[in-house]
């Protein structure tokens, strides 16, 4: 694979371009996403935070698994499903 070339993901069933190399965190951010989530106890809006792990807000399933999108690079064909704050349920 070409170093700049586009890979794409699948967010709650549509295509999302990104650059090899970013986090997914980062992959959606470009993308203008910023509510990852809802928070469980008042279903407030969720996303980065901390950008480091440490506080989890960014936690979203990544093929059907929760995982730290700002820990976590991207992949070709990878599928996120983001929960709440305004996405697909």
């Amino acid at each position: 694979m070409i170093e700049n070339e586009a890979i794409q993901l699948v967010v709650d069933g549509k295509p999302v371009d990104c650059v090899p190399g970013q986090t997914v965190a980062g992959a959606l951010l470009a993308q203008g996403i910023y509510a990852f989530r809802a928070s469980p106890g008042a279903g407030t809006p969720r996303g980065p935070f901390c950008m480091m792990g440490a506080c989890q807000e960014c936690a979203i399933e990544i093929d059907g698994v929760v995982r730290r999108a700002c820990q976590t690079p991207v992949a070709p064909g990878m599928v996120l499903r983001l929960r709440g704050a305004g996405a697909a349920e």
